[in-house]
């Protein structure tokens, strides 16, 4: 064979190589490889099961507006100036505005001042040199876009730093009874510091906003100023919640409703107690559960 022709040639192809079947190759699964894939299955189950009971079955079995389901398209939070959430919706009220302001004088809460500058050097020295000052300002707080209509606070020691305060927004013109809803935000100044979230100087707050809703309900029924009481939906249950200065709270979720005497007339015997529906009682139960473990964190 001449050189040249070397390249030309072409190798031969066994018969039996063109017609024969391909090899299936079979690549068995190890177990661990296995046991990780379900485990991953399992993981991605319990999730999804949890954001459905979290984010959609709970939320809506504990909502509940045996009265005044008027308010059921309302929020159940307030702002502050900067957007920032703020304090809870925890109380309500069905009365006139008169009736208001009558049953909370006779409870022994003051209406608070207007933020000035003479309130704010006065709110300034009442702590600093330990005077009382029972109509203290208190910072606006917006709800359904606006700010509170009225404030209120009791003194709790020989100053204004520690004290108990609510903000009420009148929500409805007219509630089950044909008379006006007050919606309200109740919580207990604690101390004085630094806001978590804007570093100004503010007053912070106790982390067991029920305790406080309690309070002011009791303090409205011992005035003889309530002729009824029940609860309604708001925030929902709350473990571990933070408001507009970062500081922590915790609650059920419910707002206390009380449906003030007319004409702010003073109430003898029992005040009618509307008791929830049974999951609801069932949910609150669960709940001062886990808040008495919620009390031993700091």
């Amino acid at each position: 064979m001449k050189p040249d022709e070397a390249h030309l040639r072409r190798p031969r192809l066994s018969p039996a190589l063109l017609f024969r079947e391909p090899e299936a190759r079979i690549t068995m699964m190890t177990p661990p490889k296995f046991a990780r894939r379900r485990a991953l299955a399992v993981v991605a189950a319990l999730l999804a099961a949890y954001v459905a009971f979290a984010y959609l079955v709970a939320p809506s079995a504990w909502r509940h507006y045996e009265r005044q389901a008027g308010i059921a398209g309302f929020g159940a939070r307030t702002f502050t100036a900067q957007g920032i959430p703020g304090d809870v919706i925890n109380v309500g009220l069905e009365g006139s505005e008169a009736d208001l302001m009558c049953a909370m004088n006779a409870a022994g809460w003051s209406p608070s001042d207007p933020v000035t500058l003479m309130s704010s050097l006065k709110i300034a020295g009442s702590v600093a040199f330990r005077r009382p000052y029972h109509r203290a300002p208190v910072s606006p707080l917006f709800f359904d876009g606006r700010r509170q209509d009225f404030a209120f606070e009791k003194p709790s020691g020989v100053s204004a730093k520690t004290r108990h305060h609510v903000r009420f927004w009148k929500a409805l013109d007219k509630g089950d009874d044909g008379r006006p809803v007050w919606l309200g935000a109740a919580v207990f100044d604690d101390g004085l510091g630094i806001s978590h979230y804007t570093g100004q100087i503010t007053h912070h707050t106790a982390p067991d906003i029920d305790a406080e809703r309690n309070l002011l309900t009791e303090n409205l029924i011992a005035a003889k100023r309530v002729d009824r009481v029940y609860s309604v939906s708001g925030v929902g249950p709350t473990l571990f919640g933070r408001n507009g200065e970062g500081d922590p709270y915790y609650t059920d979720g419910d707002i206390a409703f009380a449906d003030l005497s007319p004409g702010c007339e003073t109430r003898e015997g029992p005040v009618e107690a509307q008791a929830p529906p049974p999951r609801i009682a069932a949910k609150n139960a669960v709940y001062e559960w886990l808040a008495a473990l919620r009390r031993l964190l700091p």
